[in-house]
């Protein structure tokens, strides 16, 4: 591995080093600054590649070249804006703005010094202020992957969470582990306890993956302890709740966020942030009502401190990216289905009254003995209620309904609406999966997944008009359809085919639906090879080269006109091939000079006091209208000796 970079090293003439910020097994941040932008503070990454020699280095190069590009695309005000890319030394450099703050990490470790933790208003604030971003991200079809404490800065001039530190260098850097080691497999990318299962053996990413690294890292900031200490790996549970002091309402929302299987989760950004309006709505019109008035919540003792299992501490552990043969996924085991614990309901009496000194001659009271045995009675109705309530809710608890098995097919798919869009899949109905994938103009690639018959996959491509696709699909008892931009099916033969060529009649994103023929429980193996061509454009018909207007003959006559604005004249003359007559009328600005030849094949050319031809000729008369005050002129010329008579007219 190269050494760091010594401060006051200058790159590219601009960058000059200040000290180093941090540093992985992927490479090294540096704290720069811009010296074409006043001495601007800058982040200076360099990508560290394992391996060495040409063919290694040429790879990086090109891995890192759609690193650059991806991160090119995101312009976010919470997430560090993107400015050069480059190659200094054999050293591959990405520089992007500095953040002045403290990470999450950072700040938790400062309460925990204090026995404080984060409160729920403040674990809600910083959900709030990173769906925005999540959602910005997602919508351009990027998953950050990392999201954890150490990935999050607050600024300090705005005091905003800044997302930092996208996982996509280092899946590079993993597929170049692996391309020298000849293993092949998947990227994995990911901090342990933060990254979802489905993200860290399969390296499928999805938006709710995003979604549940959010939950965990608000869950960690609440409780003051790692994922490994709340998290049950063989019952696949979340144990968090104990340790803060979270509203139901909240706690369900994360909870769902933090669903094993990704089909349990909330599918996207906007479903949280509906989730969290409709509970702050709940909690204003409770706290309204004059029926139901909101309760104090004193401050609850911290709880005793709960022996954790013998695992590492994730609390500074590197972001992991494994490369791995590929494994099941994890989405199709079936969790064990938690029961819900029986309720004892105790119903609870006033105690009846106690008699005191003074009531010394109760018992000689007939009345007094009535009412204290009449109560009695009433307290053993009322115990005997509770008992056989409670016998009861404990004989049988609800059965919680088995959620439905999903297996994404794809690296990279990522859940999203189908052409055949359904919120919740029956079992009768296919789980369908979205890819983006990336193809340029004149490229061919091979795109090769397995399949369920339960299961279904959207590649989608951005195309343009005049393109030609090119679509072949090999594998057994699976077909493919082709959608145009707006879900329909593409006119001719494009539904449930295995080859489909075709010339593209708009811009827009095409999806290639796959899914299996049969519906017999079976897996199916494809291999979809795609090839994207430009038309060429029709060579446009040469335009006919205009004919060039003859010279004017080298004798020019010129003659002055007198003609008042509202008269006309006429004027009777003889031109030839060498001999041209010229005439100056004076027109002011708004008067209309009109030239009508009467006789003669002669040709004319007016033009204006400085001799540029105001082109305004057609047929046998010319006309213009003067912009400026001056002497505008006719120019009467032919190829032969021609008499001819014009009339010249001012309005």
């Amino acid at each position: 591995m190269q050494s760091s970079l010594s401060a006051g090293v200058v790159l590219q003439n601009r960058y000059r080093l200040l000290s180093t910020l941090g540093q992985g097994g992927f490479g090294r941040t540096y704290l720069g600054e811009d010296m074409g932008r006043f001495n601007e503070r800058c982040a200076v990454k360099e990508f560290i590649p394992s391996q060495v020699g040409e063919n290694a280095l040429g790879k990086a190069r090109e891995l890192f070249r759609r690193e650059a590009e991806t991160l090119y695309q995101i312009s976010h005000p919470q997430i560090p804006q993107f400015r050069a890319t480059f190659e200094e030394d054999r050293r591959l450099f990405i520089v992007q703005d500095y953040v002045g703050g403290k990470t999450y990490r950072e700040l938790l470790n400062d309460r925990k010094a204090q026995n404080l933790t984060f409160s729920e208003t403040e674990g809600m604030q910083l959900m709030r202020q990173l769906l925005p971003v999540l959602a910005h991200l997602h919508a351009k079809g990027i998953i950050h992957r990392d999201i954890a404490p150490d990935n999050i800065i607050l600024r300090q001039s705005d005091y905003l969470p800044v997302l930092i530190d996208f996982g996509v260098v280092k899946a590079i850097a993993t597929q170049m582990q692996l391309q020298g080691t000849g293993v092949s497999g998947v990227t994995t990318v990911g901090k342990l306890g933060y990254a979802p299962s489905e993200q860290m053996q399969t390296g499928r990413a999805y938006p709710n993956s995003d979604l549940y690294a959010l939950a965990v890292t608000v869950v960690v900031m609440m409780t003051g302890r790692e994922p490994q200490e709340l998290f049950d790996d063989i019952s696949l549970v979340w144990h968090w709740q104990r340790h803060a002091n979270v509203s139901a309402g909240f706690a369900a929302i994360l909870n769902r966020m933090l669903s094993y299987r990704p089909g349990d989760r909330y599918q996207s950004v906007s479903e949280v942030a509906r989730a969290l309006q409709d509970l702050n709505s709940s909690a204003a019109s409770r706290s309204v009502s004059p029926y139901n008035p909101p309760p104090t919540s004193p401050s609850l003792p911290a709880p005793p401190p709960v022996p954790a299992p013998q695992a590492p501490d994730l609390s500074h552990m590197q972001t992991v990216a494994v490369g791995r043969r590929s494994v099941p996924d994890p989405t199709a085991m079936r969790p064990p289905t938690s029961r819900r614990p029986a309720t004892t309901r105790q119903a609870v009496s006033p105690p009846p009254s106690t008699p005191t000194t003074s009531d010394r001659g109760i018992w000689d009271n007939p009345w007094a003995v009535v009412s204290i045995f009449g109560g009695l009675a009433i307290v053993a109705g009322i115990t005997s209620w509770a008992v056989m309530s409670a016998l009861l809710n404990t004989q049988e608890p609800e059965p919680q309904p088995t959620p439905t098995e999903t297996v994404a097919p794809s690296p990279t798919a990522t859940p999203s609406p189908s052409p055949t869009p359904s919120p919740s899949p029956t079992p009768d109905e296919p789980v369908v999966f979205d890819q983006r994938i990336s193809l340029n103009q004149g490229a061919e690639t091979t795109l090769r997944g397995t399949l369920r018959s339960n299961q279904a996959i959207n590649y989608i491509l951005t195309l343009e008009a005049g393109d030609r696709l090119s679509a072949d699909l090999d594998g057994d008892d699976v077909v493919m359809t082709i959608f145009t931009p707006d879900q329909a099916v593409f006119d001719g033969d494009s539904s449930e085919v295995t080859s489909w060529d075709g010339t593209i009649p708009r811009a827009g994103d095409y999806i290639i639906y796959l899914e299996p023929e049969e519906d017999d429980g079976e897996q199916v193996d494809y291999s979809l090879s795609l090839s994207r061509e430009t038309e060429p454009e029709p060579e446009p018909e040469p335009e006919p080269e205009p004919e060039p207007e003859p010279e004017p003959p080298s004798d020019i006559d010129t003659q002055a006109l007198n003609v008042e604005p509202g008269e006309s004249i006429e004027i009777a003359d003889q031109v030839s091939d060498d001999r041209l007559l010229r005439y100056r009328v004076r027109l002011r600005p708004g008067e209309v000079l009109r030239v009508e030849v009467i006789q003669g094949d002669v040709s004319l050319n007016l033009r204006e006091p400085a001799g540029q031809p105001t082109g305004q000729v057609s047929g046998d008369g010319a006309r213009v209208e003067a912009a400026t005050d001056g002497r505008y002129q006719i120019d009467v010329f032919a190829d032969q000796v021609v008499n001819f008579v014009l009339n010249v007219e001012v309005d």
